[in-house]
């Protein structure tokens, strides 16, 4: 049995005790009738008694914001996403958002009046209607922090669907553990026997870019090679590489890796036994291919899915702020890693 608490609990933290999502423990306190019947008696029965046994009492004054609510959450996107050459990869986010949203009885709504400017869309412009919604869900590659840092000032509640680095203050975030999942993967590789390898993509610009490389360095050392992409020809990538007598090359975008494949299928490269090709996540653009790559997968659907609860549980008084999450990455077996040659 829970011991009973005096300091201030959270749902997150009823969450944890009661073995069930945040969303769960929302819904059944809210008793929102449609959303909350489909919630099996046992799982109501027990995070009820977990908030007998704690002494949980919400917030009042989170109860009253509540009941001010339009129920509306808002969702911008730096890049079009439909229709669109990187719909793919963001469907999966827009599913878990959706997926959350349903649940807690919210509705959606998706800004697309904001111009853009420069090559980039921006959130605050002279007719941004950001007030309709209650808060806004962030989705983007690379978001200015300025947008960021404006945000905060004017505290309205917003989530980052992706680690976003501080704005003058922490930006709350719900992000893929990049860093993590590609120190394991190069270790796997070093396991097998790969000791000149390669981190092959941009490195820098986007933060989801920066912790890549970040959690290669972490594994391979400082001084392991970076080779950048840019608008290079893969089969130039891949002459460099070879020259170099790189045995397992690890690649920022998916897309990329499937060139670098194709490349060295051109080449007369056998790929894994001459290079292996790990991908550090999922195309953010086109990249149709059969390959079952080793590496990891980003998970998409749970970012957009934990993001909506977070953002909720801000409107709710139940997270601060400047809250923040990592995911870890689903790490694939695969089928482009294996012993070097010659090993």
């Amino acid at each position: 049995m829970p011991d009973r608490v005096t300091t201030r609990l959270t749902q997150r933290d009823i969450a944890r005790l009661a073995k069930v999502s945040q969303t769960t423990v929302s819904l059944v306190l809210n008793n929102r009738v449609e959303a909350s019947a489909r919630i099996p008696a046992a799982t109501r029965d027990r995070v009820l008694k977990v908030i007998r046994e704690t002494g949980y009492v919400a917030d009042p004054l989170a109860r009253r914001m509540q009941q001010q609510r339009n129920q509306i959450l808002g969702v911008f996107t730096y890049e079009s996403v439909f229709p669109s050459a990187s719909g793919d990869f963001y469907h999966p986010f827009l599913a878990g958002i959706e997926d959350c949203a349903e649940q807690l009885g919210w509705d959606l709504l998706l800004f697309t009046s904001a111009p853009v400017t420069e090559g980039r869309r921006q959130i605050f412009h002279q007719n941004n209607r950001l007030r309709i919604a209650d808060g806004c869900l962030l989705l983007g590659r690379r978001i200015p922090a300025e947008e960021l840092s404006r945000l905060i000032a004017e505290e309205y509640p917003f989530v980052s669907v992706g680690r976003r680095d501080e704005a003058g203050a922490p930006v709350p975030y719900v992000g893929a553990d990049y860093a993590a999942a590609t120190a394991t993967v190069v270790e796997r590789a070093k396991a097998l026997g790969h000791r000149r390898i390669a981190f092959v993509g941009p490195g820098v610009g986007a933060e989801s870019s920066a912790d890549r490389l970040r959690g290669f360095r972490q594994a391979a050392g400082p001084r392991a090679r970076h080779e950048p992409t840019g608008d290079r020809n893969p089969a130039d990538v891949l002459d460099t590489l070879l020259d170099q007598r790189i045995t397992a090359a690890f690649v920022e975008d998916r897309a990329d890796a499937v060139a670098l494949v194709d490349a060295a299928a051109a080449g007369g490269i056998d790929v894994p036994a001459e290079l292996s090709v790990i991908a550090l996540g999922d195309p953010t653009r086109p990249a149709d291919t059969d390959i079952d790559f080793s590496g990891f997968h980003v998970p998409r659907r749970e970012m957009g899915r934990q993001a909506t609860e977070l953002l909720e549980a801000i409107l709710s008084g139940q997270a601060e702020a400047g809250s923040q999450r990592l995911i870890p990455c689903e790490l694939v077996d695969g089928t482009t890693l294996t012993t070097p040659k010659g090993s």
